[in-house]
């Protein structure tokens, strides 16, 4: 082959080799724009779906800081009781704890645990006014634990201790009327109708309204008094009977008096309850020992506001002691 025809088609290789060259930087050219088209187009979607969610998260902002502002006792109550949020142990719940609805006897030994029902009345009215509305203790517990609702607005628990007559016939009309319930601490025997105690119908009328029924064992008895086979019989015997008599669970106890130690609490938890209440003053707390629950006493001489700045005023209070032997 002569140095001409060689060089020609050294010539024509060339541009062959440019040609394709050429063509394939176009096909690549065109990928890499389909690509940054796709990018672009994700990129909006993206935009629009992060300015959705931040317009869709900061309207419960606002809510929960307006119900803040207004109610400063919310701030550690608003978040997680929606519906579906999750559990909330980090919830507090105060749980008021009543005991005769009515006003005191004279030479009553303890006038203070006498509420007449028009204060009692005012007091359920304040609540609501703030914002409250009343659960029991187990469904307190269920938010603590699955995040079940515990309803719009804020949790309070309404306990009555011992079993007073009262409780039925001024209590419950009035918790009744708002679709409110409470929480009876039933003792089982020395408080008998006709010393101003719940007769059977009552109990069961109670339960049938919806209130949450727990005991404070048979008799009231100073539990850290007793040898292991009396608090047994207290404790995990009184369990029994309650579930057998009125269909209940009977999740809670009750220390009779605010009094119980080491002992007790193990004696309580071996019969089963979930939890136990106590006199020490705060919230209930699901982060806290479920044996070692606060409660707010109500005293009578409290005014509707006045009851409402007690809640508030301990809504920041300290761990439970180890025991508590005072009332």
């Amino acid at each position: 082959m002569d140095p001409e025809t060689l060089r020609t088609r050294r010539e024509d290789r060339r541009r062959e080799i440019r040609r394709r060259r050429a063509v394939a930087g176009l096909a690549l050219l065109l990928v890499l724009g389909a690509v940054a088209l796709a990018l672009a187009a994700g990129s909006g979607g993206s935009s629009s779906s992060s300015t959705a969610t931040t317009s869709a998260t900061a309207a419960p902002r606002s809510t929960t800081a307006t119900a803040t502002a207004a109610h400063p006792s919310a701030a550690g109550t608003a978040s997680g009781l929606a519906k579906g949020a999750g559990p909330s142990p980090q919830t507090a719940v105060p749980v008021l704890m009543y005991h005769v609805i009515a006003p005191p006897p004279a030479g009553a030994p303890f006038p203070g645990l006498y509420v007449p029902p028009e204060e009692f009345q005012q007091q359920m009215l304040a609540l609501k006014s703030a914002g409250w509305h009343a659960v029991t203790l187990d469904q307190v517990r269920a938010h603590w634990l699955n995040g079940a609702s515990l309803g719009p607005g804020r949790p309070i628990v309404l306990s009555f201790d011992n079993g007073y007559q009262s409780q039925y016939t001024k209590a419950l009309p009035v918790l009744k009327s708002l679709g409110w319930v409470g929480v009876e601490n039933i003792q089982l025997t020395g408080l008998p109708p006709s010393q101003g105690g719940l007769g059977q119908e009552e109990i069961h009328g109670l339960v049938s309204a919806g209130w949450e029924l727990d005991t404070q064992g048979f008799s009231h008895a100073d539990l850290i008094t007793l040898d292991p086979e009396e608090l047994r019989y207290q404790v995990e015997v009184a369990r029994h009977v309650v579930q057998q008599r009125y269909h209940v669970p009977a999740n809670w106890f009750c220390y009779p008096s605010g009094h119980y130690d080491e002992a007790v609490v193990a004696q309580v938890r071996a019969a089963g309850y979930v939890g136990s209440t106590t006199v020490v003053p705060g919230w209930a707390r699901g982060t806290e020992d479920p044996y070692r629950t606060h409660r707010l006493r109500v005293l009578g001489g409290t005014s509707g506001p006045a009851l409402l700045q007690l809640i508030a005023a301990t809504e920041s209070d300290p761990p439970a002691p180890a025991s508590y032997n005072g009332t």
